[in-house]
Parts: structure tokens; C-alpha cells; sequence
């Protein structure tokens, strides 16, 4: 039996470190993601809130899912589901159908609170918001099926 040492390769440390360094590198992508998640979601909430729109609740949990914004429209409430990309493009084909029923559970959950119950108005909008901070907003884009 014989036994080859590669001398030129990383040692324990070495290699340790590189693991520590990509889970760095990880971490921060994920803070930056979330930060600029949290900045997107602020200034479409000023946006519906220049609209005219009351703002009921953010990030709001329940039901199995998360709502990114509500707002209330008189009897109605706008769940608003926030997605910021490079591009409009982009930022539309994040939303997958799993994540679409999240958001009409939550919804169902946070609406069954309110006076009129499951009876509430409801309108899902998705908000675009471009790599330079420009916005589009999709009223009533989610259907429940």
C-alpha cells in the first residue's frame, strides 16, 4: 500500500477558514437581501400610503405565511406581497404558486379577525420594485382560486 501527500494543498486551518470565509460571504448576502427586502417594502409602503391607503400591518404572520404589507381601502383590505429585483421581469417571476396560496392563508387568517370575518373585501396586489428603487404596482394580480 502506498500512501501520496499533496503538499500544495490547504492545510486543516487553511481549509477551515475558506469554509468560514464562504459561510461570511453567506451570511452577508442574506443580511444584504433582507435589507434591501426591508428598504423596498418602505418605500412601496409610502406609495400606497400616498395613495390614500391606511396602513394596517407589516410583515404580518399567520396562517402559515407572511404578508409583506396590508393596508385598508374603506371596507377593504390590500395584502400586498413586495418583490424587488433587478428588473420588473425579474421581480415578477419570483412569485411561485406555493408562496401565492402562503399569502391567501395568511390573508384568510388576518381577515377571519376582523369584524366582518371571511365577508372582508379583499384585494392582492404585487409591488415591483426595480434594481434603482422605481416601482410598479399590479392591483388585484393574485386571484384566490
Amino acid at each position: 500500500m502506498q500512501l501520496v501527500f499533496d503538499f500544495n494543498a490547504q492545510t486543516c486551518s487553511e481549509s477551515s477558514r475558506a469554509k468560514n470565509d464562504g459561510a461570511h460571504r453567506k451570511k452577508q448576502r442574506g443580511l444584504l437581501a433582507y435589507q434591501s427586502g426591508k428598504a423596498a417594502e418602505e418605500i412601496v409602503a409610502r406609495k400606497y400610503t400616498e395613495m390614500g391607503l391606511k396602513p394596517s400591518a407589516k410583515r404580518w404572520r399567520g396562517g402559515g405565511g407572511e404578508i409583506d404589507l396590508i393596508f385598508q381601502d374603506a371596507d377593504r383590505f390590500v395584502f400586498v406581497e413586495v418583490k424587488k429585483s433587478g428588473s420588473f421581469h425579474q421581480a415578477a417571476h419570483r412569485i411561485c404558486p406555493r408562496q401565492v396560496d402562503r399569502i391567501f392563508n395568511a390573508a384568510t387568517a388576518f381577515v377571519a379577525n376582523q369584524p366582518l370575518g371571511l365577508l372582508t373585501e379583499m384585494r392582492f396586489d404585487v409591488a415591483l420594485v426595480d434594481g434603482v428603487g422605481r416601482i410598479e404596482i399590479l392591483e388585484n394580480a393574485l386571484f384566490a382560486a
